[in-house]
């Protein structure tokens, strides 16, 4: 290092072979840029725009001190500690080492020591990489999706997002690949290159950590902290935080590959409303622009064969409160009549002559789309206002690996006035789709929230509003399995609301009942309910008969009910970050504790169990014929959500039946449910059944529930408010409390019943001087009684007979 420059929250190293950059990007992120001589530097992806940023860092104010051979730039909790010759920096947070370098940077050509990688088409000259120390005590939870054990240590993971068809158990390289980790060590580390590349967590070096790519950009973030939810909120924060979806997100959305007329979708509708089970949206398939699979893509707009009167249906189901959302994908087929507007608007992929790149694919022979440039973005988007103008409410945006990427294929990113080869924007292609789609919402749309449901992104692709999924899943035991696993190393990272086609998707002859009814019915516990599958045996629960209705409806009423809960955790997850699923691990600092037993590593990184939220535990069933599930609960008294069954903490045999899948409630639990409910265009938030597992060893217990319209933006506006629930234990009384702790004020009274379980020595209830009526059940052990909160504080007294 020759010298250094500090200019604000960026700390310029300057060097013989060009500078490097340090920046605080946030409290505790610091991003870093090696901008060396000769070496091509593509645009970042993954920061959040500027003014997301803005109010953070403002407050910042980082230094930096000369220590002769070393500098220390440094800002609150975190410093980086830079040696001078050569350079390398170590990241320290509250005094503590968390990573360094090993060798840094360095240069070399990209799969030259790998056969299985091919030879990029970016360049066969070197490209960069970075070197890392690990820890011998490090679990590193790594590279997105992926079905490999939560601890992703030992394996070489390539960066290439592909799909997978019908995997099960185990898959290496999936949709939606991200490129960096959350590590035991409380950082992460996530690398800001959207180029074909290589993760190696110490599979070829012990105790190093290497990133390679083809090209790209070398940089990368660290986010430091000193617990997993703190890690969440640092990274989020640089990365950008997921806006709130529509309300009706969280419903039932029917789904099939896929509804081959407008008469069947109408059909579909029908039969939901018919057996009274609940429906938000439906979402149509390829078969909406043509009646093939295969020769239709690109032609986005009706089928009047089949869909002759599309917008009306959309109307007509808008009447019954369910939203429309129709599939499109980035291809343009040269039989379509939009392909030859759009080669002549040049806004497709071209080759090095300027002309666009036509090639052979599963769905016939055409052209992708450069989300990257000025013109591809422009006459994409009118695509989708069409829709919007049609009553449309969400995208669902398919293939966007992108499947088919030609090596030779260039991208104009207009943003930077740079070309890109295929290989050195493949990764984040995905993400620059859902960019466009959530930009074109805010431009035009002012007042829409995004549901944007995508296969494949990139890291911080979640501030665009993206829903992933899990891709093209088997229909078998060990896929759904997998599915656990991939929620949970996805939700570390950002992106919180990957899910499964619940049910699995492949094309099958057979239908496996048991299989089916367990993926539904843990589906009412991941982020986004969709059944969804290949038509062959079709995955709506409506046609499945009336054993198959009745199990699945209960799931429903459970999802349904439990709205004002996951919707205050989709709030957590806007404002925080933080996951809807968590591993066992996750919680280990949020009041949860763990006997000695439940301590080791094949217990905390077990996906057999994960938290939906603070307060319940869920277990999947996974395996055909299962009676009872084994599991070491967290120390604490638990009660099955179901039943009210209490366990302890410790090994436990949990029973199964064929009802329902074990959930568990934290002792101390409040849960503020709905009304049962046909779609969530009933739910007002007005009439609440406030849910408290009474446990005399938790003195104090709380929830603070999140309301607002459900649709508009009018949250980002402070158009929301936040309702606390306390209960406090003081030897003979519970203190039961309710306020208005932030927001707008409420407009109409709001009706709550408080239910208490486990509440056998309780014997009345005050407001006041006021003795409430109190119904009482004996078989459960529930007492419930009903009050108005017009926005006062109030306190109820619980009196226990003790």
């Amino acid at each position: 290092m020759q010298a250094f420059r500090l200019s604000g929250r960026q700390l310029v190293l300057l060097t013989d072979r060009g500078e490097i950059s340090l920046e605080f990007v946030g409290r505790d992120n610091i991003y870093v840029h090696y901008r060396l001589n000769g070496q091509k530097q593509l645009p970042g992806y993954l920061l959040a725009e500027q003014d997301l940023l803005d109010c953070e860092l403002t407050s910042l104010a980082p230094r930096v001190s000369d220590r002769n051979a070393e500098l220390v730039f440094s800002c609150d909790n975190s410093s980086v500690i830079i040696q001078k010759q050569p350079v390398r920096l170590v990241f320290v947070y509250r005094g503590k080492t968390l990573l360094e370098e090993e060798a840094g940077y360095f240069e070399s050509v990209f799969g030259a020591s790998n056969p299985l990688i091919p030879s990029p088409a970016a360049s066969a000259e070197k490209s960069p990489g970075f070197r890392f120390k690990l820890k011998p005590e490090e679990k590193l939870f790594a590279g997105g999706q992926r079905v490999l054990g939560m601890d992703r240590r030992g394996h070489k993971l390539a960066l290439y997002n592909q799909t997978h068809f019908g995997y099960e158990d185990r898959v290496e390289q999936m949709n939606f690949g991200l490129p960096g980790l959350m590590s035991s060590g409380k950082y992460i580390l996530m690398f800001d290159n959207s180029a074909r590349g290589e993760l190696d967590l110490a599979a070829s070096e012990q105790d190093v950590l290497q990133f390679h790519a083809c090209g790209g950009r070398s940089a990368y973030l660290v986010s430091l902290a000193d617990n997993y939810p703190a890690l969440c909120e640092r990274y989020t924060l640089a990365t950008g935080r997921q806006p709130l979806p529509p309300v009706w997100a969280f419903g039932n959305i029917a789904s099939r590959f896929g509804y081959r007329s407008e008469a069947q979708g109408r059909e579909v509708v029908a039969e939901y409303r018919r057996q009274q089970m609940p429906l938000d949206a439906i979402i149509f398939d390829l078969f909406w622009f043509g009646a093939d699979v295969q020769g239709h893509m690109g032609n986005l707009d009706w089928d009047r064969d089949t869909f002759a009167t599309g917008e009306q249906m959309v109307a007509d189901f808008a009447e019954l409160g369910i939203n429309t959302i129709l599939i499109s994908e980035p291809y343009v087929l040269t039989s379509c009549d939009n392909w030859q507007p759009g080669a002549a608007a040049h806004a497709f992929a071209r080759d090095k002559d300027g002309e666009p790149v036509t090639f052979d694919f599963f769905f016939g022979n055409g052209s992708l789309v450069d989300v990257f440039s000025e013109a591809g973005q422009n006459w994409f988007w009118p695509f989708y206002q069409k829709q919007l103008d049609w009553g449309i409410a969400g995208f669902w945006g398919d293939l966007g690996e992108p499947e088919a990427h030609p090596g030779h294929a260039c991208h104009m990113i207009s943003a930077a006035n740079q070309i890109a080869v295929a290989d050195e924007v493949h990764n984040v292609y995905g993400h620059q789709w859902a960019r466009l789609l959530y930009q074109g919402l805010s431009q035009n749309n002012k007042d829409r929230r995004p549901f944007i449901m995508m296969r494949s992104g990139f890291a911080g692709s979640q501030r665009y509003g993206m829903l992933p999924w899990t891709g093209d899943v088997g229909r078998t035991w060990g896929s759904l399995k997998a599915q656990v696993e991939l929620s949970l190393q996805m939700g570390l990272l950002g992106l919180a609301y990957t899910h499964s086609d619940l049910g699995g998707f492949i094309e099958t002859d057979h239908f496996d009942v048991e299989l089916y009814v367990r993926w539904l019915q843990y589906g009412a516990f991941q982020p986004v309910y969709r059944p969804h599958a290949h038509d062959s045996v079709v995955p709506e629960p409506v046609f499945h008969g009336e054993q198959v209705a009745e199990k699945v409806k209960a799931a429903l009423s459970w999802r349904y009910r439990l709205l004002p809960y996951n919707y205050t955790l989709a709030y957590e997850n806007h404002s925080r970050g933080m996951p809807f699923m968590r591993p066992v691990f996750f919680a280990a600092v949020d009041e949860v504790k763990f006997a000695d037993s439940c301590l080791s590593d094949d217990y905390l990184l077990d996906t057999k169990a994960y938290f939906w939220g603070p307060s319940l535990l869920v277990m999947p069933v996974t395996a055909p014929g299962v009676s009872g599930l084994d599991y070491c609960l967290p120390e604490g008294n638990w009660f099955d959500y179901f039943s009210d069954t209490l366990y302890t903490g410790g090994s436990q045999t949990i029973p199964v039946n064929e009802q329902q899948i074990p959930v568990l409630v934290r002792g101390g639990a409040i849960i503020p449910h709905a009304p049962d409910m046909q779609n969530t265009r009933e739910y007002s938030g007005d009439e609440l059944f406030i849910h408290y597992w009474f446990d005399a060893a938790v003195n104090q217990s709380g929830f603070q529930l999140y309301q607002d319209d459900g649709l508009s933006l009018g949250y980002q506006q402070g158009q929301y408010r936040l309702l606390d629930f306390n209960a406090g234990i003081s030897e003979n009384r519970i203190l039961f409390s309710v306020e208005l702790s932030a927001g707008a004020p409420l407009t109409q009274d709001k009706a709550l019943t408080l239910v208490i379980h486990n509440a056998g020595d309780i014997r009345r209830v005050c407001l006041g001087e006021k003795i409430l009526n109190c119904h009482y059940q004996e078989a459960s052990g529930q007492l419930s009684v009903e009050f108005v909160f017009d926005g006062s504080p109030l306190v109820l007294t619980l009196e226990r007979q003790l």
